[in-house]
């Protein structure tokens, strides 16, 4: 069977540190050793003690986290995604 999307309004903006966008965060060293992603692309901050530590947004199949330039989706049902600055306008048209 082939479906067609169903239309949904969505609030979308660029993630930026310090705006309380994200769900939580993850220390590096242990995304690193308890994941399977690569890490190059990932927002890292770096607190005042040296941990550096990556954002995450939750959803039903768990945590992913935030590159640079992501952007977050917030559908009106309440939830949440995170989709990259290639597909963000090819998959979401201002209104």
């Amino acid at each position: 069977m082939q479906c067609k999307r169903i239309s949904l309004n969505a609030e979308v903006q660029q993630y930026e540190i310090g705006k309380n966008m994200e769900d939580g965060f993850e220390l590096l060293s242990d995304v690193v050793t308890k994941g399977w992603i690569t890490t190059d692309f990932l927002v890292k901050i770096t607190k005042e003690n040296g941990d550096i530590i990556c954002p995450y947004i939750l959803h039903r199949r768990g945590r992913t986290f935030i590159g640079e330039g992501d952007y977050i989706i917030l559908d009106a049902d309440g939830t949440k995604h995170v989709c990259g600055a290639d597909k963000i306008f090819k998959r979401y048209e201002p209104v």
